[in-house]
């Protein structure tokens, strides 16, 4: 399940390329859009500067904004940025969980085709593709 986290990070982001316009946005303007607690947005928006989703500057002027463009972003960078692996099952998650039953497993196959439909269904939609005014 996707938690609110992965979900208001998308939505930060659809708001900083649909108002953005060269300048940084107020995180108060966001929380205000979008009806999202500006204290739990400065959680979010922290990580997505680490992780290098968005930029952000204090003092007059301050606030936030893309580091590239809208059709630049992977819907799965975002997510697995916000909320670690989407993988279904911790055996797929990562090289090091290799599971010792990997070759036995019966419902191994299961999981790594719905690891696979997850993965390209987020790593084919890009941020632009959820805005209002998409050039698409």
């Amino acid at each position: 399940m996707i938690s609110t986290k992965g979900r208001y990070a998308i939505r930060v982001m659809i708001d900083l390329a649909e108002n953005a316009n060269g300048r940084y946005i107020p995180l108060k303007d966001i929380a205000e859009r979008q009806n999202i607690s500006k204290k739990y947005l400065e959680i979010i928006v922290r990580d997505m500067v680490s992780g290098g989703l968005v930029v952000g500057t204090s003092g007059k002027g301050g606030g936030y904004m893309l580091c590239r463009k809208p059709e630049e972003y992977t819907l799965d960078e975002i997510l697995e940025l916000m909320e670690g692996t989407l993988s279904p099952v911790v055996c797929l998650a990562a090289k090091e969980n290799d599971c010792p039953r990997k070759a036995l497993c019966q419902t191994l196959p299961l999981w790594t085709e719905y690891d696979k439909l997850v993965h390209d269904f987020f790593h084919s939609r890009r941020l632009s593709d959820l805005l209002r005014n998409s050039p698409d």
